[in-house]
């Protein structure tokens, strides 16, 4: 199984490499892709540099245009996808069906990889991305049980890649209406979720900070309580006279435990997510998986699992704890 990484930044895709990642995901710095944070992503030197340094070590850079542009922005993504080939990547990563139509036409030697943004389910989903737009793989989104995934496995007319650790959405895949209907502003078209220049954090008289979304309150922070980045679906909320996190608790998908299954499923590649977080996480979570990855490799019949390895993965958890999410899942 290939382990693919996020680099938001060229400090973050070095990290990666460094610790053991076959491919790294990767972003324009504008809409164009699914984490349009500010001070994120790469201009064109730093993207030819990281390309350089992961091509030296025959490694992989996928370049991620999975966001949805409407019929007056194409060109722009269609620019986009001339500029990918032009710098030489070795995949991109599309969604919306216009693009992968481009890039097929256009540039029929760039592989295409469907984004989990695609929300590709079934085999015949699976088919008509392979059969129309010609994919060489799918990611599949994180809404399915490790049965489903087995058994789209066994059928796929392409090799598949799944999350296996990071950040989970409670939307189909970042199609989110909770942003749109706060900011105006969707990760699907945007490439953000609660962008930043709608933040505002406020600190109080008793050392508590409280966070607003475009105005609307969605946290208060006590003393010393760790905050993660101020995203609408995570905060906490007054409900029937007692306030708790009403739509989704802040926690982080983790399928070490699922290794050695998903790769007998036929599993190729393993997907980290979190191109918005920093060099630490990126390094910590690529070494872990890639002891893991290796231990399997050397020995399928006898793979265990080490706490200390759980261990700092939870330590780069959203909210310092784990799930094994839809993976896990008792109906099917």
């Amino acid at each position: 199984m290939q382990l693919v990484c996020p680099a938001g930044n060229l400090p973050a895709l070095r990290a990666a490499i460094d610790a053991g990642a076959d491919a790294v995901y990767a972003g324009f710095r504008d809409q164009t892709n699914a984490r349009a944070f500010p001070g994120l992503n790469f201009d064109e030197r730093e993207l030819r540099q990281g390309i350089a340094y992961a091509h030296a070590l025959d490694r992989q850079v996928y370049l991620a245009l999975n966001t949805y542009p409407d019929s007056v922005r194409l060109p722009h993504w269609q620019a986009a996808v001339d500029h990918a080939a032009e710098l030489g990547v070795d995949a991109i990563i599309a969604a919306e069906m216009g693009v992968l139509d481009y890039a097929c036409r256009t540039h029929p030697q760039l592989a295409r990889h469907l984004s989990v943004q695609g929300s590709a389910t079934t085999v015949p989903a699976l088919k008509y991305a392979y059969e129309r737009f010609g994919i060489a793989r799918a990611v599949l989104p994180r809404v399915l049980s490790v049965q489903q995934v087995e058994r789209l496995c066994m059928a796929s007319p392409v090799p598949l890649e799944v999350f296996a650790f990071g950040s989970l959405c409670i939307m189909v895949e970042g199609r989110c209406q909770l942003s749109s209907y706060v900011t105006g502003m969707s990760p699907n078209r945007h490439g953000v979720c609660s962008p930043a220049s709608f933040v505002r954090w406020d600190e109080h008289p008793d050392d508590s900070r409280s966070v607003r979304v475009n105005g609307m309150l969605i946290d208060r922070f006590a003393q010393g309580e760790p905050a993660g980045y101020p995203t609408v679906c995570k905060g906490r909320y007054e409900v029937g006279g007692e306030v708790f996190h009403a739509l989704e608790e802040p926690t982080s998908l983790n399928t070490l435990e699922l290794l050695p299954r998903l790769a007998q499923a036929g599993v190729a590649a393993l997907k980290i997510e979190g191109r918005q977080r920093g060099v630490a996480y990126v390094r910590t979570v690529a070494s872990t998986w890639r002891k893991a990855i290796d231990r399997y490799r050397a020995g399928p019949d006898h793979w265990t699992s080490e706490a200390a390895w759980q261990q700092a993965l939870s330590a780069h958890a959203e909210g310092q704890q784990t799930t094994l999410g839809p993976y896990h899942r008792a109906w099917h």
